[in-house]
């Protein structure tokens, strides 16, 4: 049974505001959460980057809801540091969180100076610190020197059952070679057909029988119109394609590369639609993929009333 939850975007809400939201989606009947993981927004107009680990302790207090949280290791987060972090969350909120692993983008991690690699590199490392934190999880103690130095690391609260270690891939290339060390997948798209390729690489690289958890973009308004303007005003530094998004360093930069990004463009990006019943047969669509859960990010406009909307009219008619 797929779950339909709801995606915390720390880039654009204050950390307050997003507590408040997160409540109102269970109460509205989402079934899971999701949080991104950001030391900047990916436009100006985005305005908020707060810290994700700290919000998900009050937000796991003060909900019963599952979380998923996707970072980077190696740059601002030593994988020894995110082992503890989600070790310690998960211990007090038991089978609650899921920690996903992406390589990484240069907006967010070039905040620490070190040098940004290329994409293969960034996948080998990605790697190499998932290793450290599985042994970590296993009480093990560790230490390694390779792409990322470790010494005599070890976990002293640890959680009865570890978090599931996810990969984070947007690429079918890159969700076959996560599955080798992943207990599952995280990715983001719309288009089913895009999106089975993805989930069809995972399963063959190894992934059959492991969960895939999707993110999907919306825009709900009454007014379609105003839907689609929030949307391209909110959202068009998000639609930039190939290695442009892992390398530009600063919000300002995703404003620049995106300045000719039209309205009409968004819509290969976010489902947006003022009737309800449309976004109802859209996750339908994704959920005959067979994700364990769908997040569902409103990404402009207002987020109360589209928590009240989602939850009354797709969410409590949701078949799957």
């Amino acid at each position: 049974m797929t779950r339909i939850g709801y995606h915390v975007s720390h880039e654009q809400h204050a950390p307050s505001a997003l507590l408040g939201y997160v409540r109102a989606a269970e109460a509205a009947g989402f079934a899971c959460a999701m949080s991104s993981e950001h030391f900047r927004p990916w436009s100006l107009k985005q305005g908020h980057s707060g810290h994700a680990w700290s919000w998900l302790g009050a937000a796991l207090a003060t909900t019963r809801l599952p979380f998923g949280i996707i970072t980077a290791p190696v740059y601002r987060h030593h994988p020894a540091v995110l082992a503890q972090s989600a070790a310690t969350l998960s211990e007090m909120f038991p089978e609650r969180l899921w920690l996903a692993l992406g390589s990484g983008q240069r907006l967010n991690e070039d905040v620490t100076g070190l040098p940004w690699p290329e994409k293969a590199e960034r996948t080998a490392r990605l790697a190499e610190c998932a290793a450290v934190i599985r042994s970590l999880f296993a009480g093990e103690t560790v230490t390694h020197r390779g792409r990322v130095t470790v010494v005599d690391a070890k976990l002293y609260s640890r959680p009865e059952r570890a978090p599931m270690l996810i990969a984070g891939a947007v690429t079918p290339e890159t969700a076959r070679t996560v599955a080798a060390w992943a207990d599952g997948l995280v990715t983001v798209g719309i288009e089913p057909a895009k999106l089975r390729k993805v989930f069809d690489a995972f399963r063959e690289g190894g992934g059959e029988g492991k969960p895939i958890f999707l993110q999907t973009k919306v825009c709900w308004d009454p007014d379609p119109a105003q839907a689609l303007a929030l949307a391209h005003s909110q959202w068009a530094s998000n639609m930039l394609e190939g290695d442009v998004n892992w390398d530009l360093r600063l919000p300002e930069d995703f404003d620049t590369a995106s300045r000719f990004v039209r309205p009409e463009d968004v819509l290969g990006y976010v489902r947006i639609s003022n009737d309800l019943g449309r976004h109802a047969a859209w996750l339908n669509d994704l959920a005959a993929l067979g994700p364990a859960e769908i997040i569902v990010h409103q990404v402009a406009g207002d987020q109360t009333a589209f928590i009240e909307a989602f939850g009354r009219k797709v969410i409590s008619n949701f078949p799957h």
